[in-house]
């Protein structure tokens, strides 16, 4: 089938106007509605108390979320993209399962089991441990929703790269850690780069399930994504924008770490 000359322009064209309009422009409105006021307002705040608690609890569950991702990642992309066992296939169907629930059922689900009417909720109790609407509950959930995106970063790279590397330096005498350190490790790198920044991404941006187990406590279990949506209800629009904003720059630092390791690599993700 031979297609008209137009239709590759028209087909740009309509791809760069849709990016425009939804993606180009809403992002341009963040910017110019948080300096609608100036420069001041606009530094005003995001030197709050509140906005500050906020960055930093936000901060600190991708500290913790991020590596235990990259750790349960790495894990299982070795254990299914090298060997066969019993489950195999079960197994990455349950890494798949976070990224097909909604985050709003996640953060329920960790309710009934930690919140006080849950199944823990009495044992924790009665041990003085809160996890619903305290910072725990909400690196739990983050935890739960960014579960599988380091993971599904390598298993593809893994499973297309094969064994005969890892078996070869098997065969010369390395040991497991060996061979995972000096053989597999080095051709993952960038996979793994990849996930860890798109899994910090979604950890610092997630609202849904740590909207349900936070409680939106000022100060103290509001994320930066929380804290945005308590403002703009509050008719604070500066101000929500403002922090809106750093939640964008944020995302765009990520963009752009991203294009890098694909300019390097090669890969065309999508």
């Amino acid at each position: 089938m031979k297609l008209a000359r137009w239709w590759p322009t028209f087909m740009v064209g309509l791809t760069l106007l849709l990016v425009g309009l939804l993606l180009v422009l809403p992002l341009s409105v963040v910017f110019l509605t948080a300096l609608r006021s100036g420069l001041g307002p606009y530094w005003q705040a995001l030197h709050t108390p509140d906005t500050l608690a906020a960055v930093r609890l936000s901060l600190l569950t991708a500290l913790i979320a991020v590596p235990l991702n990259t750790l349960f990642g790495v894990s299982a992309a070795w254990a299914t993209a090298k060997f066969d066992f019993p489950g195999r296939s079960l197994l990455l169907t349950l890494i798949d399962l976070p990224l097909a629930i909604s985050p709003v059922i996640s953060g329920l689900v960790y309710v009934l089991l930690f919140g006080r009417q849950g199944w823990l909720g009495p044992w924790l109790e009665a041990h003085d441990l809160k996890i619903i609407f305290a910072p725990a509950g909400i690196i739990l959930a983050t935890t739960f929703v960014t579960f599988a995106y380091v993971a599904r970063e390598l298993i593809p790279v893994m499973q297309a790269q094969g064994r005969d590397d890892e078996e070869a330096a098997l065969t010369l005498g390395a040991t497991g850690w060996q061979t995972f350190t000096r053989v597999t490790l080095p051709n993952i790198r960038w996979a793994l780069l990849y996930g860890v920044i798109m899994c910090n991404a979604r950890a610092l941006g997630e609202f849904g399930a740590v909207s349900v187990v936070s409680g939106k406590i000022r100060g103290l279990t509001n994320t930066l994504p929380l804290h945005v949506e308590i403002l703009y209800n509050e008719y604070q629009t500066v101000a929500a924008f403002a922090v809106a904003s750093l939640l964008a720059l944020f995302a765009l630092i990520t963009l752009a770490v991203k294009a890098l390791i694909e300019a390097r690599t090669g890969r065309a993700h999508t």
